[in-house]
């Protein structure tokens, strides 16, 4: 591996230094970009049991924090910890029940919910996005490339489907096939974001996964783990050494999309503690509050991308989002509710700072954004975020099963679905 490594690093320096580095420096920009990085299949503990000194070095520099997947257990919003379905909640904001991918097939995805692509190309249809992927799906059926639901979007680079080369990469029952891919989606990836400097950037890695559902928690797993973090840190250097030339302010986010079953490790897609556990590491020294005492969710990478890159949000859309910022300030966070006896609500959250705070709650008794159409909502009432709690009597129609509330207040909006319990 050592030297499969040199001879990796020995390309992307080639490749990167014989580049006119003349006109770079000639067009000094303070221009915001973001890359994200999901590296499969990666639970918190066993990050920290790998040895990882790129990603261990970012966060040190930057920020770092536990996270989680898979929405919130026994609820309407419990999403199974299975890899597209992770990436799905990452690139829509959104919890299954919501972008409706439930599995690797992808089946029916609701885009309606839009990708992080999408959105932003809708506010900068200038700007370039790009995908650098071992799992052509990704693009096709997620971003839905192409697609009369999706407008159509068309992403501006697109590096992916090795795994459908069967001759360049022949496949074997150990997968090693897909370590060799990676490798050349991290150095496409290095090389395209040094020389083009795309403005949103996907780059999906995959190997460590496969060597957990074949070789549990092993040597080989953390082997595989260390392996992914040396691509990372050879796609950290190109960002770091295009941001001295340019004068462009990158932010990396680094995720996984899932734990791992307790005990050996092989597999995934349930709700233990352990396929729930996933980690953000962000290249940059930002976090809010939020951030920095609260268990983040891969659905907060969305409102964040929006935040850093100053991405357009239309409302209908906002209230939709079940993620937080890890950057702006929130003014709370973990909104929950209960409906008693089909008549009052009932809501509480926890509130992140001590000042005070007005916050509006709102609700509909439909869900007609999941048709592509508006919903309509009423104002409940105002409310002091101090006081963490709000009691109003509400009339849902009969056979309402859920009702959507959204609480506004001066730097967020967020909302939660809750169940009503009939009489």
């Amino acid at each position: 591996m050592k030297i499969f490594l040199c001879i990796t690093f020995m390309l992307i320096g080639c490749s990167i230094y014989s580049q006119d580095k003349t006109s770079k420096k000639n067009k000094k920009e303070e221009t915001r970009k973001v890359v994200f990085i999901i590296v499969d299949g990666i639970s918190t503990d066993l990050l920290y049991k790998s040895n990882t000194p790129f990603i261990d070095t970012m966060s040190k520099e930057g920020a770092f924090s536990e996270a989680y997947v898979g929405g919130t257990k026994g609820k309407y919003s419990e999403t199974p910890t299975i890899s597209a379905v992770g990436y799905n909640s990452l690139l829509t904001g959104t919890w299954v029940h919501k972008h409706n991918v439930f599995g690797n097939s992808i089946l029916k995805p609701n885009y309606n919910y839009p990708s992080i692509f999408r959105l932003f190309k809708d506010s900068y249809p200038e700007k370039e996005i790009a995908i650098y992927s071992s799992w052509l799906d990704n693009r096709t059926k997620l971003i839905g490339e192409g697609l009369k639901e999706t407008g159509a979007i068309k992403m501006d680079y697109a590096f992916d489907g090795l795994e459908l080369d069967e001759v360049k990469f022949p496949h074997d029952k150990f997968k090693k096939y897909l370590k060799r891919i990676d490798a050349e989606v991290a150095r496409e990836a290095a090389n395209h974001i040094y020389e083009s400097g795309p403005d949103l950037s996907w780059i999906y890695l995959e190997h460590s996964d496969d060597m957990g559902h074949i070789f549990g928690e092993s040597p080989t797993y953390f082997n595989a783990v260390s392996y992914e973090d040396s691509l990372i840190g050879l796609i950290w250097d190109s960002v770091k050494l295009r941001e001295q030339e340019t004068g462009e302010d990158w932010l990396i986010i680094v995720t996984t999309d899932h734990g791992r079953m307790p005990g050996d490790g092989k597999h995934h897609g349930q709700q233990s503690h352990r396929e729930r556990s996933t980690w953000i590491a962000l290249s940059k020294p930002i976090g809010n509050k939020y951030f920095e005492n609260n268990r983040v969710a891969i659905v907060d990478i969305f409102p964040t991308i929006c935040d850093y890159l100053d991405i357009k949000v239309p409302e209908e859309i906002t209230l939709e989002l079940d993620g937080n910022s890890l950057i702006n300030k929130i003014d709370l966070s973990r909104l929950e509710g209960v409906c008693l006896n089909n008549k009052f609500l009932y809501l509480q959250w926890l509130a992140e700072y001590k000042e005070s705070e007005l916050g509006r709650v709102y609700i509909s008794y439909t869900n007609n954004y999941k048709k592509g159409e508006k919903d309509d909502f009423i104002l409940l009432g105002e409310v002091d975020i101090q006081k963490g709690e709000f009691t109003a009597e509400i009339a849902p129609p009969k056979d309402t099963k859920y009702v959507k509330v959204v609480l506004k207040t001066k730097n967020q909006t967020t909302n939660t679905w809750v169940k009503v319990i009939p009489k």
